[in-house]
């Protein structure tokens, strides 16, 4: 399956390090014979420790266990050069499933008797990661090795353009360094899609691929998991790779009563997007989507981060003439050109706008009528006096702040201190909410305020120069000096 210089395929571990070809039974595309597995002096070393080379193990053991019929194992890129296929990303993986086959007594592994660039680093974790598998396969097993040839899969992605392949490759992971969590997350939904076809996964990369990495780590660190912990009323950390587990939900292996539930409020609007039920009734989108509850795993997943990637960049964009949301808001207007530079500005924004995309996700339809955009209206208004609260109330917002303000534990008896994500999640209706929050909702006082109050009322460039002016112009300023 070809397009432009790309070629992308499905490969059983088998096929690629036992025959020398790209091929697995599953699929109808035409094997590709011949394929010299190179590694380029390009590539960095061999930096898979035991205990990365036990966990793959003990990921195929439990995949086996539960009789997985195809159990995807990650992406592999290469760049076609002449007769020599040189792997640009997936060459830990590689080294790695060559060490574990040749322990179960795989022998005929041509991809071993290459040359090996001398780096201390990748000898002693080849060396070391043989030895751990020799180890743990004492007295060989059969059935193991069947599974890893015949059962497991890699997708593969050549182009003849080292560019092109650079394009699909993760300059991160290049460099040595950690993975980003969007990353770990990809590779783990990828493996969910074994009953995904061919093509659709080709679309689904690629479309991953071409997004700004910058946009997709954002989403996911600062916005998608701070929402998730913050609607459960906890402190919000760092995303890594020890906590992901939050973005990897349900597996279609998964039975439990919640599960089917969730599985089937997917299919119901999976199903009626897709019909001509929207076209012919006129009826609109079905968002399968909701922020506080479990995601799906594998094809889904993809279809949620492009989601909330596009409801992000609509919420943050305040041109009046795209989107359905935040248009010519002269709040926002204000925070665009004068508030995003320091820490606490930034972090008092990210809180605004998280705000906002809850409340989006819950209240506002795809295409909103006049009705719900006057709803998001008044919103906007307080959820700009709570974030903004917290900024006027300090002289410097760091996260520690911030988390406190949000989780209702600042200790300064700070005006406004409240849990606006689960005041969101647990309101049945926006006028319930804006309810709840107007008699949640107090006035600042001015001799609280540790913002500078000297440009309150001046305007430049069409904005103003100091939110604080917004205060008042929303009756919650009290100016008791």
């Amino acid at each position: 399956m070809k397009t432009e210089t790309i070629t992308l395929r499905i490969t059983t571990i088998g096929s690629l390090l036992t025959e020398n070809r790209i091929a697995s039974p599953k699929v109808d595309d035409k094997p590709i014979e011949n394929i010299l597995l190179k590694i380029p002096e390009y590539q960095r070393p061999y930096k898979w420790t035991a205990k990365n080379a036990t966990q793959l193990l003990d990921d195929i053991l439990l995949a086996m266990g539960e009789q997985k019929e195809v159990y995807r194992v990650g992406t592999l890129i290469l760049h076609r050069d002449g007769k020599e296929y040189n792997i640009v990303d997936g060459q830990q993986r590689v080294i790695t499933f060559s060490l574990l086959l040749k322990a179960l007594g795989v022998v005929n592994i041509a991809f071993l008797n290459q040359e090996l660039a001398h780096d201390e680093t990748s000898i002693h974790n080849i060396l070391n990661n043989s030895k751990v598998f020799e180890r743990r396969i004492e007295g060989g097993n059969d059935d193991l090795a069947t599974y890893i040839t015949q059962q497991c899969e890699l997708i593969v992605v050549i182009t003849d353009n080292l560019t092109e392949a650079f394009q699909f490759f993760d300059s991160q992971n290049a460099r040595g360094k950690a993975l980003y969590p969007h990353d770990l997350l990809k590779a783990y939904h990828l493996r969910e899609m074994s009953s995904v076809s061919a093509s659709e996964t080709e679309s689904i990369v690629k479309t991953w691929e071409d997004a700004d990495q910058k946009q997709l780590s954002e989403l996911f660190c600062d916005y998608l998991y701070r929402i998730k912990e913050w609607l459960k009323g906890n402190r919000a950390g760092i995303l890594n790779e020890k906590n992901i587990d939050i973005f990897k939900g349900i597996t279609a292996k998964d039975n439990h009563p919640y599960a089917q539930y969730y599985k089937g409020a997917f299919a119901y609007a999976d199903d009626f997007n897709k019909s001509s039920v929207p076209f012919v009734t006129g009826a609109k989108y079905l968002s399968p989507f909701q922020l506080n509850t479990p995601i799906i795993a594998g094809r889904p997943f993809f279809e949620y981060t492009r989601h909330y990637l596009e409801l992000l960049t609509d919420i943050r964009c305040n041109d009046k003439y795209i989107g359905y949301f935040i248009n010519g808001n002269d709040i926002v207007k204000t925070l665009d050109w004068h508030f995003s530079r320091r820490t606490g500005d930034k972090i008092t924004r990210l809180m605004f706008d998280t705000a906002v995309l809850v409340y989006v996700d819950r209240f506002c339809p795809s295409v909103p009528s006049k009705s719900d955009l006057d709803m998001f209206d008044k919103f906007v208004n307080q959820a700009f006096i709570w974030a903004y609260s917290m900024r006027a109330q300090y002289h410097n917002v760091g996260w520690l702040v911030a988390q406190n303000y949000i989780t209702e534990n600042s200790k300064d008896n700070i005006c406004n201190s409240l849990n606006i994500y689960k005041l969101i999640a647990d309101s049945d209706s926006p006028s319930s909410l804006l309810s709840k929050l107007s008699d949640l909702l107090l006035p600042l006082k001015s001799a609280e305020v540790k913002a500078n109050k000297a440009t309150i009322d001046n305007k430049s460039d069409d904005v103003y120069e100091n939110y604080l002016h917004f205060f008042k112009e929303l009756k919650f300023w009290e100016d008791n000096q």
